[in-house]
């Protein structure tokens, strides 16, 4: 039976990390153990930044809406629970762009909701 060499698969293995450390700087791009804990660290950074993009752009679009609402004299809350009423159910990203190109369309969604709020 032949003794089991690890060459070719840690080569391997240290080719792959190397190639993702690619742009670091010094002695992080060039040898294995230091680019191998920066490149584990800058993908769970990657991971965490994945998710925190969500939140954001989440936050962005209802800015958004609301300083569209405002112009019309209604709050974001109050439109949002006008909408629920009449059964609109148009997810945020699309409500920030209607705001943005579409402003008709979206001043008679602003009447709609101001009519079941007072309905």
């Amino acid at each position: 039976m032949a003794r089991v060499k690890k060459a070719i698969n840690a080569r391997k293995k240290h080719k792959k990390i190397l190639k993702l450390a690619k742009g670091f700087r010094g002695a992080r791009s060039r040898l294995f153990r230091p680019a191998n804990e920066f490149v584990m660290k800058a993908l769970r950074h990657a991971y965490v930044g994945r998710k925190l993009k969500k939140r954001d752009f989440r936050k962005l679009w209802i800015q958004r809406i609301n300083a569209a609402t405002r112009l019309h004299g209604l709050s974001y809350s109050r439109f949002i629970n006008g909408l629920k009423l009449a059964g609109i159910n148009i997810n945020r990203k699309m409500l920030s762009e209607m705001a943005i190109n579409d402003p008709e369309g979206f001043k008679q969604l602003v009447e709609t909701a101001k009519q079941k709020i007072n309905a």
